[in-house]
């Protein structure tokens, strides 16, 4: 097992995810990705599988958080469940394809279309557009293509889908409560299929740590499990008590910050 020091980091990381993933709908991928990658080249990790190691491990670890997470919006009414049955299989089909696609691109342009991807995320909660007020939710196809698409995305960055599924349904007029909500409860097919992609696509893989399954690394993701899963309802919590204001500028000032994070470690 790796030594107590890093159990503990990662036990810290998950506090933080579980608090985030609850706070804002998302998985909590955007903070793990960058922070595990750190992480793991301060344990010497193989170089070469860095990157996709952090996304897998990310992916298996959003599992159990998305649970606790949607559980505690689910509580607070705030889960549109019928436009997540309908977003679910493009979701599905969107994450598990593209880990094949992740599984041959090497560190450095993954580490670069993750933070051009948080820093974007970041500029649209900044200038916080307003959508036109006859603007809907779109049917069954409309989502079900909406679930592919962020299905893919978040598989190439081990998001839950959060930081696309709440912008997406915010556009749509649905509440920001309601968005983070639903987004929370979109998050665990994303985090299913994601991590059975990168089980799958690392398993040919011999040069990887102990402890490793497919890319997944299995310490780190009990570990940041363990404490998401307490932090979670805490951050669902704040989510509806928080003025809606703040909580896209805090987000947008996380995701800048990861984005800058990332290229750090990587580059």
């Amino acid at each position: 097992m790796p030594e107590l020091q890093w159990l503990m980091a990662y036990m810290g990381l998950g506090a933080l995810v579980g608090l985030l993933a609850g706070l804002f709908g998302i998985g909590g991928g955007g903070v793990m990705v960058p922070v595990l990658t750190m992480l793991f080249v301060a344990q010497g990790f193989p170089t070469e599988h860095l990157v996709h190691m952090a996304l897998a491990t990310s992916m298996a670890a959003i599992v159990p958080t998305a649970v606790a997470s949607l559980r505690a919006h689910h509580r607070h009414a705030a889960v549109l469940w019928p436009v997540v049955a309908r977003m679910t299989p493009g979701i599905l089909f969107g994450t598990f394809a593209a880990t094949f696609i992740a599984s041959y691109i090497t560190a450095k342009p993954l580490a670069i279309f993750f933070s051009i991807f948080m820093s974007f995320v970041a500029l649209q909660l900044f200038l916080d557009r307003k959508p036109t007020p006859s603007r809907q939710l779109p049917g069954t196809a409309g989502l079900t293509a909406a679930g592919a698409g962020i299905g893919g995305i978040s598989a190439l960055v081990a998001i839950g889908g959060g930081s696309l599924t709440v912008p997406f349904l915010a556009w749509c007029n649905v509440a920001i409560p309601v968005a983070i909500g639903t987004s929370a409860a979109v998050g665990l097919p994303v985090a299913l299929a994601g991590a059975g992609g990168y089980l799958v696509n690392g398993w040919q893989i011999h040069d990887l740590p102990e402890f490793t399954l497919g890319f997944i690394y299995w310490p780190a993701v009990l570990s940041v499990a363990s404490l998401s899963l307490l932090t979670a309802p805490l951050g669902a919590r704040l989510a509806h008590q928080l003025p809606v204001k703040l909580l896209k500028k805090l987000f947008g000032v996380l995701s800048l910050l990861l984005a800058l994070q990332m290229l750090r470690t990587v580059l």
